[in-house]
């Protein structure tokens, strides 16, 4: 009995030690990893700013950013103040923008990320947060545009980084297209359940949208495609049903992760335009009632 014992000790004792080192090691390479995967910018050449106006502001570290103006924002209705995905531009956003000008009457703000397009500086959570505070600060101070025009939307990392933001500076509205619920849940996607919670522990990329729009005094609108093989539509959904205030939700059954806005045209854009229509209507109603208020 004692010798095998002993040999099982022998035979187990390596593999258990060998499987440590192993996961040690996977999760010291996500560790280390973390922000290259969360955030990918796209190398040089640069795409033009097809005549959208290029604004230069700065964060509260001193980083300098930039963003594209697209629509007359003080004429506007309101303006979009828009976080793109983490393999994105904003520069590539401006045929959209425009086409939400063109189709709303709404401007929109594309917001450039530092260590993207160019700019110095290495994207990070933190960083991007300060980003995030330093297009919404600008848009409402250097610009003059008053905080309950703007509508904060985001597309996948965006999403996130829009979600963060509202949750600190409210919006009239949030438009999130294919958000995720948490960074650790899409870790989860990658890895197993136990590499996947040390992860967690020691994540420096903690980004949790289902928890910011949980006492979001703004409604949350969501639009996700069935077929998205990146962030799954579920995720989408739960995001919207943690929202205490709700929007329309939208899954398009023929839309993947980057495609809502083509293959899906008309249901895409339908749900945009019904949740800037929402934002007016939500804003001439509040006019109207300090108008009362004064009389």
């Amino acid at each position: 009995m004692r010798a095998t014992l002993a040999y099982v000790a022998r035979t187990v004792t390596p593999l258990l030690s060998a499987a440590a080192v192993l996961v040690f090691a996977v999760v010291a390479l996500l560790w280390w990893m973390q922000e290259r995967i969360a955030y990918q910018p796209q190398g040089p050449p640069y795409p033009d700013a097809n005549g959208a106006a290029r604004v230069n502001y700065t964060a509260a570290d001193g980083q300098p950013l930039f963003g594209y103006i697209v629509g007359d924002l003080a004429e506007a209705p309101g303006v979009v103040l828009a976080f793109h995905g983490n393999a994105d531009l904003a520069a590539w956003q401006i045929p959209w923008a425009e086409a939400i000008e063109g189709r709303t009457g709404y401007a929109v703000f594309l917001a450039e990320y530092r260590g993207y397009m160019g700019l110095p500086g290495r994207p990070t959570y933190r960083g991007l947060r300060l980003d995030a505070h330093a297009a919404h600060d600008f848009v409402t101070g250097e610009l003059g545009v008053d905080s309950k025009r703007i509508v904060v939307f985001g597309h996948s990392l965006g999403s996130a980084v829009a979600a963060e933001l509202a949750a600190e500076r409210p919006p009239r509205a949030l438009l999130l297209q294919s958000p995720f619920t948490s960074s650790h849940d899409l870790a989860r996607r990658l890895v197993t359940l136990p590499i996947a919670s040390i992860l967690r522990l020691v994540s420096r990329v903690p980004y949790d949208t289902r928890a910011r729009v949980v006492n979001l005094k703004a409604p949350v609108w969501v639009i996700h495609g069935a077929r998205d093989m990146v962030i799954p539509a579920r995720m989408g959904r739960a995001v919207h049903e943690a929202g205490r205030y709700k929007g329309e939700l939208v899954i398009v059954e023929t839309a993947g992760h980057n495609d809502l806005g083509t293959s899906s045209q008309r249901a895409y854009w339908s749900w945009l335009h019904s949740a800037l229509s929402a934002a007016s209507a939500s804003m001439l109603s509040e006019s109207r009632m300090q108008e009362r208020a004064v009389r």
